[in-house]
């Protein structure tokens, strides 16, 4: 199991850095599949994990400036408030409702990831326009034109994301970069830098509640698995700019569904 520990979380981190996103997602799954936890007990690991994580690909971003950090400071502060209630819902939902409700946010993650990864590969990815987005970045100041369009497009950002890591255990950025993607012209180093950001703050705002309320059980295989977390991140950021992003979301997408497949598998037996 010490194995199986090392290697999983390192499977996460090695994602998270990647993609600024996927880890979280597969971070229950891998503890609940592969090291046998509940979803109660795995989610304030994962959430402990995907912040250490990210917050050391979190430090490169902010050191290279590619972090918008009052966007993810917004998003963040919003996300840490609503965690809490998301937080309250997990302990009221039984198990196999959580992991189908997982499972099935899952399959749509993957969905997505592959149908915009199909469109960029055949160039339909640039179809949106600087002038339909929401949240720009201006050309002459190198920072984001802050409306009230953009303030409150960040902060809905910030309840989704916040609802998602307190009642799955995940750390928001599977809705975080798709979501910048979409409104946003922020470059996709800077997204995944900043959905970091979001990352750390949000899932490490949950951690401190769930230690508060007495759910936080650290054992000696979860820390493993936070170490291979953290290695993993270290050794994905430097392949970040070398991978093709259509690549590394259609694979992304195969491996989700064939993870959330195991989770209903094992909710039905």
């Amino acid at each position: 199991m010490t194995l199986v520990a090392l290697y999983s979380g390192a499977l996460v981190g090695v994602i998270l850095a990647l993609t600024g996103a996927g880890g979280g997602i597969l971070a229950v799954p891998a503890l609940t599949l592969g090291l046998g936890f509940t979803m109660v007990q795995a989610s304030p690991i994962a959430l402990l994990t995907v912040a250490s994580a990210a917050a050391t690909g979190m430090m490169g971003g902010l050191l290279k400036g590619y972090v918008r950090v009052r966007a993810a400071l917004l998003i963040s502060a919003v996300g840490i408030l609503v965690a809490p209630f998301g937080q309250r819902l997990a302990h009221v939902l039984p198990e196999r409702g959580l992991i189908g409700l997982f499972a099935c946010i899952m399959l749509i993650v993957a969905a997505r990831l592959f149908l915009t990864a199909a469109r960029r590969a055949s160039g339909g990815g640039a179809a949106t326009t600087s002038r339909s987005k929401t949240c720009v970045i201006n050309t002459k100041t190198g920072r984001i034109d802050w409306n009230v369009e953009a303030f409150l497009k960040l902060s809905l950002i910030g309840v989704i994301s916040g609802m998602a890591t307190g009642l799955l255990g995940v750390g928001g950025g599977f809705i975080v970069v798709p979501a910048l993607l979409r409104c946003s012209n922020i470059s996709m180093n800077g997204i995944v830098a900043t959905s970091l950001m979001v990352i750390t703050l949000i899932s490490g705002g949950a951690v401190i509640t769930a230690f508060m309320a007495g759910h936080l059980e650290v054992s000696r295989l979860s820390l493993l698995f936070i170490g291979g977390a953290v290695g993993g991140m270290l050794l994905g950021r430097q392949f970040v700019e070398v991978i093709p992003a259509a690549r590394l979301q259609q694979t992304f997408a195969i491996l989700v569904t064939g993870v959330a497949l195991a989770l209903f598998h094992k909710m039905m037996s």
